[in-house]
């Protein structure tokens, strides 16, 4: 049996200890000034993808116990050096406030849908669509994939995309339908959407993961998954199996919200839904995921198919828009107002 590698356990300076040597702090300004992080620890992190503080300030001890096979002592302290550097702690509601200002939102195609959601497709949050079969929500993720790449002062957000696709429902012909009815080069739009099949949630969560080093690396704007909780439901049969499957559903959906908060961009995913039995008059349709999803989702909009090429959509939660309905049109030429 191969012995393991044995990890130096070096004492971490807290930010604003005094060296002993020079009697200055010991700043960090990256991950290689973090002491006890020496060259082999150093290569494990960045292999995984934590090479950065901001990275590995987000991070969990039993994720770099995982992959950098540190003690869980040494992760501690590592995580918290990096934390310490970043200033990560209470602010105030003004600094919130100026941080905000960097949101950018993304068109939909429909003025009316874009009031109900303030603007748009925001940065910074996650965005839920969900409602039956045949609502819409595959075009408005579609109409997404084009309108994010067009420039910001035409509702854009200049970038690529990357698209997670759970039930076979990505339509490479749909989207260069929708990008020449805006006098858009189909396959310079194509090329710019980074698509990936999720086989199982184990997968889906892999991709996931996967997507930081290609956030940077090809300025991904905008994720789309579709949808988010097909494989969840599919591996996941059974009350004996609903705990385990909202745990990961939980870090899954946790994850996206990070990168959306950590490199300003949005995140799209459309939702299932069921029948409640319990409701006997009205609309028993309910989103599926329980309050997982519920609780993380900046924006819920449900969405129904009404006559001809109409949908409604239904602002159900917003931190900050009221509830209101629009009512937006899916045609040839992708989403439109009436």
């Amino acid at each position: 049996m191969a012995q393991a590698e044995e990890v130096q356990e070096v004492p971490v300076l807290e930010i604003g200890d005094k060296s002993k040597k020079d009697g200055k702090a010991k700043k960090v300004f990256s991950v290689e000034d973090i002491p006890g992080v020496g060259p082999s620890i150093l290569a494990k992190l960045r292999e995984a993808g934590y090479d950065s503080l901001d990275t590995l300030a987000y991070s969990m001890p039993a994720e770099l116990v995982e992959v950098s096979g540190v003690g869980e002592g040494t992760a501690v302290k590592v995580i918290n050096a990096a934390r310490d550097a970043l200033e990560l702690g209470f602010e105030t509601g003004c600094d919130v406030l100026e941080r905000r200002k960097s949101i950018e939102k993304v068109t939909t195609g429909s003025h009316e849908l874009d009031a109900l959601l303030g603007g748009g497709i925001e940065t910074q949050g996650i965005t839920e669509f969900f409602g039956k079969f045949s609502s819409g929500k595959s075009q408005v993720g579609f109409q997404l994939c084009v309108n994010a790449q067009m420039p910001k002062e035409k509702g854009g957000l200049g970038g690529a995309v990357a698209f997670i696709d759970t039930e076979s429902t990505f339509r490479p012909e749909r989207i260069a339908q929708m990008a020449e009815a805006r006098g858009m080069d189909p396959d310079k739009i194509l090329k710019n959407i980074h698509v990936a099949r999720a086989l199982n949630s184990d997968h889906q969560m892999l991709l996931t993961e996967k997507l930081e080093p290609m956030i940077t690396e090809k300025n991904i704007r905008l994720i789309v998954v579709d949808s988010l909780m097909a494989a969840f439901r599919s591996d996941y049969v059974g009350r004996g199996e609903l705990a385990e499957r909202q745990q990961k559903l939980n870090k899954h959906i946790h994850l996206l919200l990070r990168f959306a908060d950590k490199y300003n961009l949005a995140v799209y995913f459309t939702n299932q839904v069921m029948d409640r039995p319990d409701i006997l008059f009205g609309d028993p349709t309910a989103p599926v995921g329980g309050n997982i999803l519920a609780h993380t989702s900046t924006y819920r909009v449900y969405l129904r198919r009404s006559k001809e090429d109409r949908r409604i959509a239904k602002l159900v939660d917003s931190p900050n828009m009221p509830d209101g309905e629009c009512v937006f049109s899916v045609r040839e030429a992708g989403i439109e107002d009436v």
